[in-house]
């Protein structure tokens, strides 16, 4: 119990890093090009995890039993973020969150399907719930005539199925590997990836723009270290609807930082998205005599 307590408490503090990158990648994305912005991501936040294992370990723990599923990981996480940054660009940051929790849902029938966690009726439920809020956001014209949808909220739907996976491979890979080594990789190949392209969208930083893009990957990379760390003590089932909380913090980044409002529209996908996950997140009961 106090393992999956920690998971929890640790995928929460993940969350809250993610809505203050999220923040600083849509303010950077004013005045640089999306793989300029994915390449400090990925760079600086590779550096700051090599250091601080470095620092706490006397050690860089690189050496993985799966360095294929690392990679891939690696990999799929740079699409995501390539993806939600582009979104970024076009729309609001409470819209682009929104409709990126169908990732927690998804990952939930995921784990159900490859990892063969037990997901009972409930969730299963929600499952469906949440991803009728997530067509509510997209409104489509059947529901919303006069109501068309920017092609950009569609960017993080993809994001959200490829988060999917990326959060099933993290739990698959805290089986295989030290969540030390899982932490380094989960940078690496993005950011070998983004640096190779970064000669055709590079703009020179100034000195508030450098620490922005450092701060970016810190953040990153305690973000995603956190989660690994979370993965580590507790299921997917479990953890996945934790990210709902995500949303109420988003929506008062985009409020206070950018002016933006969710219309009526939104904060209705909104609410449904939540109620499907909080029916994920309640446990499943069980029968009498069983164990």
């Amino acid at each position: 119990m106090q393992s999956r307590l920690a998971g929890v408490a640790l995928q929460l503090a993940a969350l809250a890093t993610f809505v203050v990158m999220d923040t600083i990648i849509k303010l950077l994305t004013a005045h640089y090009a999306v793989p300029q912005v994915m390449w400090a991501r990925f760079i600086f936040g590779f550096v700051t995890v090599a250091i601080a294992l470095r620092i706490a370990t006397g050690h860089v723990p690189w050496r993985s039993r799966a360095p294929g599923l690392q990679t891939l990981r690696s990999l799929i996480l740079a699409a995501c973020n390539w993806l939600f940054t582009t979104a970024l660009v076009h729309i609001p940051l409470a819209d682009a969150t929104a409709v990126g929790f169908a990732s927690p849902l998804l990952t939930v029938a995921l784990a159900a399907v490859w990892l063969k966690e037990r997901v009972g009726w409930r969730r299963w439920a929600g499952v469906v719930v949440g991803l009728l809020g997530v067509v509510v956001l997209l409104r489509p014209p059947f529901l919303f005539a006069g109501q068309p949808v920017h092609w950009a909220m569609l960017l993080p739907l993809g994001t959200a199925a490829l988060f999917a996976v990326y959060q099933i491979l993290t739990r698959k890979l805290a089986s295989i590997d030290d969540p030390r080594t899982t932490i380094l990789h989960t940078s690496l190949a993005a950011a070998i990836v983004t640096s190779a392209v970064l000669p055709t969208a590079w703009t020179w930083p100034t000195s508030g723009g450098w620490g922005a893009l450092v701060l970016l990957g810190i953040l990153g990379g305690a973000g995603h270290g956190l989660m690994v760390l979370a993965f580590a003590r507790a299921p997917v089932s479990l953890l996945a609807p934790m990210s709902y909380t995500q949303m109420i913090w988003a929506v008062l980044a985009g409020m206070l930082v950018f002016a933006d409002f969710p219309d009526l529209v939104t904060l209705l996908g909104m609410v449904v998205i939540a109620v499907g996950g909080l029916l994920v997140a309640l446990p499943d009961r069980t029968r009498k005599g069983t164990p």
